[in-house]
This record gives C-alpha cells, sequence and structure tokens, in this order.
C-alpha cells in the first residue's frame, strides 16, 4: 500500500517540496547530466541563504598526482581550535560542488566555530567509482598532515556516504577522525526492505532516483562487496568513530540510519541516530524555513560541536 505522505509531511515542507519541484523537477534524472547540472545548480542559487556574518571563506586546492581537488576552507572571526571538519557534498555523485553546498558549511562554521573544509571531488559519469573516494581519502590525508586539530567528518546524501567511506578506511590512522556526522547518508542497505519499501516513492528521493546514482557511478562494474562504495557492506564495524546519524522519515535511504547504529553498537562502538519525523531527502535546504528542519540542523550543529569536544551527549 502507497504511504500517505498527507498525513505525514506538514504543511511548510510541503511548501519546501513544491518549491524545489519547480526549480528540479521529480523527472530530472531523465534530463542529460549536463541538464541535471544546470537544474541542480540553479535551484542552489535560490535557495542560497548567504554567510553568517561572523564567517569567511577562501578557495585552495589539495595537489595530488595526478590532478588537483578544488577545496573552500570556512572560518570564524572568533575560531573554536579544539577541532576542525572536512565536509563532503551530497548530489548523488553526478552534482553539486563548492557553490551548491556553500552556504550551509558557512553555517556550520560559524555555529560550531570549527574550521569547515569543503571538498570538491570529482563527479560521474567523467569520474567512474572509485575517483569520488579517492578524492575523499586524498582530502583526508591533507586534513592529516595540514591541520593539528583533530579532524571531524560530516556529508550529506553521497557525502555522507563518502565520509563513512572514509571512516572505515582509516582505522588505525594516527589521526583517525574523532566523529562522524552522516546526513541522510546512503550507505548501501537491503533495498528489498524497510525505507527502500515504505518509502520508494517518496517526494524529493525515490528509489528509482537512487538505483540510477548508484548504476551511473558504478559504471557497470561489480561493487557487491565494495565497502568503499557501500560502506554497510563492511564485515568488520569495530574501531569506527564516535557516530551521529541523523536521516529524514520520508526518505527511502532512512533505514541506512539505524541499521549503520545497529552494526556500529554490536561491534561495542559508539552510535545515535535519529530519524527526523515528517522530513524528507534534502531538507538541509529547509532549515529557515520550515520548523523541524531548523530544529533538526541545530541537532547537526551540536552533534559536530560536540564531537569536536570528544564529548558524547547520547
Amino acid at each position: 500500500m502507497a504511504t500517505d505522505y498527507t498525513t505525514l509531511i506538514d504543511a511548510e515542507t510541503w511548501a519546501f517540496i513544491e518549491r524545489t519541484n519547480a526549480y528540479y523537477p521529480p523527472d530530472t534524472i531523465d534530463y542529460t547530466v549536463e541538464q541535471q547540472r544546470a537544474i541542480y545548480d540553479r535551484m542552489c542559487r535560490e535557495f542560497f541563504a548567504g554567510y553568517p556574518e561572523n564567517v569567511t571563506a577562501t578557495d585552495g586546492a589539495i595537489a595530488t598526482p595526478t590532478h588537483a581537488i578544488p577545496i573552500r576552507i570556512y572560518r570564524s572571526v572568533t575560531p573554536d581550535l579544539q577541532a576542525m571538519v572536512l565536509y563532503f557534498h551530497g548530489g548523488g555523485f553526478i552534482l553539486g560542488g563548492l557553490d551548491s553546498h556553500d552556504d550551509v558549511c558557512a553555517e556550520l562554521c560559524g555555529r560550531t566555530g570549527y574550521e569547515v573544509v569543503s571538498v570538491d571531488y570529482r563527479l560521474v559519469p567523467e569520474h567512474l567509482h572509485p575517483a569520488a573516494f579517492d578524492d575523499a581519502m586524498s582530502a583526508f590525508e591533507w586534513a592529516a598532515r595540514t591541520y593539528a586539530q583533530p579532524i571531524v567528518l560530516a556529508g550529506d546524501s553521497a557525502g555522507g556516504n563518502l565520509a563513512a567511506a572514509v571512516a572505515h578506511h582509516v582505522r588505525g590512522h594516527a589521526r583517525a577522525p574523532i566523529g562522524q556526522v552522516l546526513i541522510y547518508p546512503g550507505l548501501g542497505g537491503d533495498t528489498a526492505r524497510g525505507s527502500y519499501v515504505t518509502h520508494a516513492d517518496a517526494p524529493m528521493l525515490t528509489v528509482r532516483d537512487m538505483l540510477y546514482y548508484r548504476d551511473i557511478r558504478s559504471g557497470g562494474g561489480d561493487v557487491s562487496n565494495d565497502v568503499s562504495f557501500q560502506p554497510m557492506r563492511d564485515p568488520d564495524f569495530s574501531s569506527l568513530p564516535p557516530t551521529v546519524i541523523v536521516t529524514a522519515e520520508c526518505d527511502p535511504l532512512s533505514s541506512d540510519g539505524a541499521e549503520y547504529r545497529d552494526r556500529v553498537h554490536a561491534a561495542g562502538g559508539k552510535a545515535v541516530s535519529f530519524e527526523e519525523k515528517g522530513l524528507v531527502h534534502g531538507y538541509l535546504r529547509a532549515r529557515h524555513t520550515v520548523g523541524r528542519a531548523r530544529e533538526s540542523f541545530t541537532r547537526i550543529v551540536d552533534a559536530v560541536r560536540a564531537l569536536g569536544r570528544r564529548e558524547w551527549l547520547y
């Protein structure tokens, strides 16, 4: 039976959904990649909320043997030097960049005081998996060399996948991250059950969308047991950093949060997940117009701040 979203989603969130759909129609994945990017970039500009007064940003690049990875570094005029945040943006691995999540990163910096580095990893289909993961790992290694402060990983959607993949691969590193905050991440859960079934046709993200992004990212390769592609496929969840996962109830990816949390717990680690009632995938852009999204963003900020201070509030 189809899920009745008229009872789950409030009027403010419906207004956000309708505004998003006006700029980024639900059938956008049927367009060419170039058209999708143009549509997505236009939508991001429409939702851009500006910077807090206490934040500045500087563009730079991380040099690798084959290419440069663009980054944007956000600094507060009243910095908190206890930690830095390495942020990976969402966009299905084909969309987004430094501008798409510019204001989100600026606000995260402004409200925590931590320096935030946003990573413009390579996108598909021009650069198939593991290009984005390789860039995420390069960014982590650069941060470990460059910053004296401990590292907190963070990311939304595709970026949440990358943050988790990095966390799984750098266990035992001398500068292993001290925490990770994953915002409605896609972690490779079982698509035959849970929210993948009950919210298969949710507003803002459907299972059809998700499978499109997955297939274009893999390029047809076998990624069934590739932890760098789907962190949930890792047989070993031990020694992961304290983890906070925030998901949207009305999102096919929602079940990944609770399942990932349970796997961390079973391995003896610290993890907590919050399923935000009545919210949809991509709700970070609603943080100034939807009460539930505003509260959730505060939860995210508080989690990043606490993990940076090595505090566990849960």
